[in-house]
């Protein structure tokens, strides 16, 4: 099959948010490379009581450097590093999951963080899914909505998400009338369906996810939760829980419905700047347990399993498998 990727971007813009704080996002940008043969379908069960509707300072930002399998630095395919067995993974929390790509330890990596579930901006999954762990289908662009790839995610599961930063060139740069234009076929696979992620502003009266949702609530069209990206560059970790929270807050205010939020952490990706490892795993404590005490958020998605040198302290899990101080932290986190 073919599976969008999200190459390493570099453009710098950084502007302040609502109470003075800033945020930084992750971009990611798609191309299409020929991988393994898609797996076989799996069989299905009863969608989660979890994914059901549940009642109920704008981060502007910013700028993003997107992770993904094609990108040199984080592909290990030439040796493949020996990783230690993992004796007791962690208990998987019903809402903790993890971004990804494929790497070296990837399969351990994601047993022993605790996640139970996982996604990798595609279609398919490009690692070996442990036992207890669940995978989640995107449609990344415009591109990917095609008839091969929409029943390709119908065997992937119950749940799908939906297009991949619209609000960004450089990703699946889609203007509100192309993406609305489209939503009926991704509709049609009969999945539980997330809004798509914008990078920012999903709070926002007039912005491009307002636009999306008063355009999808006047032609019927189901949006069954909304998906959000948010990064901050305040390393106080007190103050960016308080930040995230506050966002979330905000969007769950406008549109109430349900809410994952796929990609969030610590970077200023506009001045090159990472949290300590200890503060980073903070945030990872603070935020985690505030997000599994709100009660509409139904999943949330750590920005990433697999760390490198370009990420910083985002990275939970070595090439080796090993924890990083983030990645303790997060496979502590229930």
């Amino acid at each position: 099959y073919l599976q969008p990727k999200i190459i390493a971007a570099s453009v710098a813009v950084v502007t302040c948010a609502t109470g003075g704080t800033f945020a930084a996002v992750h971009v990611h940008a798609a191309t299409t490379a020929a991988v393994t043969a898609p797996a076989p379908a799996r069989p299905t069960a009863a969608p989660p009581a979890s994914l059901a509707p549940v009642p109920g300072p704008q981060v502007t930002v910013q700028q993003k450097i997107t992770p993904v399998a094609s990108r040199p630095s984080r592909r290990r395919a030439a040796t493949r590093p020996p990783t230690p067995a993992v004796t007791q993974p962690a208990v998987p929390g019903t809402k903790k999951g993890v971004a990804t790509w494929s790497f070296g330890a990837a399969q351990q990596a994601l047993a022993a963080s605790g996640a139970s579930w996982y996604y990798n901006w595609g279609s398919s999954p490009s690692i070996s899914t442990p036992a207890g762990v669940s995978y989640v289908p995107q449609i990344w662009g415009s591109a990917n909505v095609t008839s091969a790839t929409l029943a390709q995610v119908r065997t992937e599961g119950h749940t799908l998400l939906g297009f991949n930063e619209p609000d960004l060139s450089s990703q699946s740069n889609l203007s509100v009338p192309q993406a609305l234009s489209l939503w009926p076929q991704l509709e049609a696979t009969g999945m539980t369906l997330g809004s798509p992620a914008v990078a920012s502003g999903g709070d926002v009266a007039g912005g491009w996810l307002d636009q999306f949702m008063t355009g999808a609530a006047a032609r019927g069209y189901r949006v069954d939760f909304i998906t959000l990206h948010w990064y901050g560059s305040d390393f106080d970790s007190t103050a960016a829980v308080s930040q995230l929270q506050s966002y979330i807050q905000a969007v769950y205010n406008r549109y109430h419905k349900p809410i994952w939020l796929t990609e969030f952490g610590l970077a200023n990706f506009g001045t090159g700047t990472f949290p300590t490892g200890a503060q980073q795993a903070a945030f990872v404590t603070g935020a985690t347990a505030m997000l599994d005490q709100l009660p509409y958020v139904q999943r949330y998605a750590w920005f990433a399993l697999p760390a490198n040198s370009s990420d910083g302290t985002l990275g939970l899990f070595g090439s080796d498998g090993a924890a990083t101080e983030t990645g303790r932290a997060f496979e502590a986190a229930r």
